[in-house]
């Protein structure tokens, strides 16, 4: 008997090509709602965090910890305000995490703002209800017993500017909050206190230098000393009562990272999460994949 191949129609090619597409869609709102939701991946661009991340590495973010932050994206890049809010989270941040956020001064250094297009890393040095210090370079927590940041590299911060070649190494000294009232440097700095959201603290000239972009984000209004008498707008206050948790971060090597000895507190709403493994590290200088660091948890 002789059997003839039954001829596929036009239709099953295309419902074929149909259901192709239909994964294709599929597959790309799945991983969308992966990179929302769960993990994010970053490039490291820059030597701040060496030796715990090095030029060339592409790291996971894990976002369960925190829980992944929700808001209007189109707003936001077109820089106008927008509120966020999280899913729930499945852990918190510890101090010596690894944190990826976004940089909070995106157009002029007194004005906090969420600039969608610029991501740092850094280590999270104090939590919210914190109180911190920096002694002869070394971060110091009340109550924390714990080294913080990078032990090693403080030293060597210490040594060069003992030594005066602060400025062989292009290191500004001044520090947050640059102000007349409190004279810190990147040596020696604070005791400043993380607020934690519902925290309230008596206005003071001190604490105005302290909190005054913090405040001003979260109120969208101006905060003026006028005197001792300090003025939100046009309305007198004597105490502020937080909306949001602050953290202090730094890059581990001291010596050339813009982090908050410069800029101040992080608002936790610009956090995108916790830096965890990394996935990929390329060589700069030799286009060289790294294998050693394939998968490596960050620490």
């Amino acid at each position: 008997m002789k059997l003839f191949r039954k001829k596929r129609s036009f239709s099953w090619f295309i419902d074929k090509l149909l259901n192709l597409f239909l994964i294709s869609c599929g597959l790309v709102v799945l991983w969308g709602g992966i990179q929302v939701t769960c993990i994010a991946t970053f490039r490291i661009p820059s030597d701040s965090m060496e030796p715990a991340l090095l030029v060339g590495d592409n790291i996971l973010v894990n976002k369960w910890v925190m829980g992944a932050r929700v808001f209007n994206v189109w707003d936001a890049a077109e820089g106008k305000a927008v509120k966020i809010s999280r899913l729930p989270g499945l852990g918190k941040i510890r101090r010596n995490d690894v944190l990826v956020f976004n940089f909070p001064y995106p157009a002029q250094w007194d004005s906090i703002g969420l600039n969608l297009m610029t991501y740092y890393v850094k280590r999270c040095i104090a939590l919210p209800g914190d109180t911190l210090e920096i002694r002869q370079a070394h971060y110091k927590v009340r109550g924390c017993n714990v080294p913080l940041g990078n032990v090693i590299f403080q030293d060597g911060l210490r040594c060069i500017i003992g030594n005066g070649k602060e400025k062989d190494w292009g290191i500004v000294m001044r520090s947050y909050p640059y102000s007349e009232l409190v004279k810190w440097d990147v040596m020696n700095f604070g005791p400043l206190y993380l607020p934690a959201k519902g925290d309230k603290v008596e206005m003071d000239p001190e604490h105005v230098a302290f909190y005054k972009n913090v405040i001003e984000w979260e109120q969208k209004k101006k905060l003026f000393l006028r005197g001792d008498t300090i003025l939100l707008n046009d309305s007198m206050i004597y105490t502020y009562c937080f909306k949001e948790n602050y953290y202090f971060v730094a890059g581990d090597k001291v010596m050339n990272s813009q982090d908050s000895r410069y800029w101040g507190l992080l608002p936790e709403p610009l956090i995108v999460g916790k830096a965890a493994r990394i996935w990929k590290s390329v060589d700069k200088e030799t286009d060289q994949i790294r294998w050693d660091r394939i998968w490596k948890r960050i620490e």
